[in-house]
Order: structure tokens, then C-alpha cells, then sequence
């Protein structure tokens, strides 16, 4: 039994004819995402800091996480997959995420901690 994958992208926004059509869609959406990274890279617009990080970071982060989630929403069909398991996925990589983040806070608050004060506890 052949199963029929939804045409459309940004929840219904864009709809397309076939599979290839869509394809190249989802495809040049990617490719703008990317383009507005390396442009905002080249340029490096000073807007400040929000939460102890550069706004700058900030976008980029957003816009890395965008592309991932349509990366895996159509090109790994998660779309057309049960409730259960993308809930199952999405809340395993936000707990991997969440847990990534606070490893890289409390490691770069010791590096920051041991060039504030000049001294070493133990080499690493």
C-alpha cells in the first residue's frame, strides 16, 4: 500500500505538485537560511548582547535550529511519521540540547573563573 506524502511546506503555506517540486522548495528555503548566515557572518552587525551572548549568536543558533528542523521534518519524512515518535525525537534532542548547553556554561565559567584569576587548578 502506497503512502501519500503531504505536498506542502510552512504549514500549508506552499503547496506543490510532486515530490521533486517540493523538494527544491524545502531546498531553497535552506539555501536562503544559509545565505542570511554567511551574510550576517561577513558583516558581523554589532547589536548588542541579550542573555550574556551576542545577539549575533543568538540569531545564528535560531537559524541553525531552524534549518535542522526542516531538514528533519522533510527530508527525513518525520512529517508522515506517528505523534508519538516525533514527539519521541523532539524531546530527546531538546533534552540533548538542554543538557550540551549547561555542560558548555559550567565548563566556560571555570575556563572564564581560572584566566579571571590567573591560576590554574588542574591542567585539562
Amino acid at each position: 500500500m502506497a503512502h501519500e506524502h503531504k505536498l506542502e511546506i510552512f504549514r500549508g503555506l506552499l503547496k506543490f505538485k510532486s515530490n521533486t517540486q517540493k523538494i527544491w522548495g524545502v531546498l531553497a528555503f535552506l539555501t536562503l537560511v544559509t545565505a542570511v548566515e554567511v551574510f550576517l557572518g561577513i558583516i558581523k552587525p554589532d547589536w548588542g548582547s541579550f542573555l550574556g551572548m551576542k545577539a549575533l549568536n543568538w540569531i545564528f543558533i535560531i537559524l541553525t535550529i531552524v534549518k535542522a528542523y526542516y531538514i528533519t521534518w522533510d527530508f527525513m519524512h518525520m512529517r508522515d511519521e506517528t505523534k508519538a515518535l516525533r514527539r519521541m525525537v523532539v524531546w530527546t534532542a531538546i533534552f540533548l540540547i538542554l543538557y550540551l548547553i549547561f555542560i558548555l556554561l559550567q565548563e566556560g565559567g571555570y575556563v572564564f573563573d581560572v584566566y579571571k584569576d590567573g591560576y590554574i587548578k588542574r591542567d585539562f
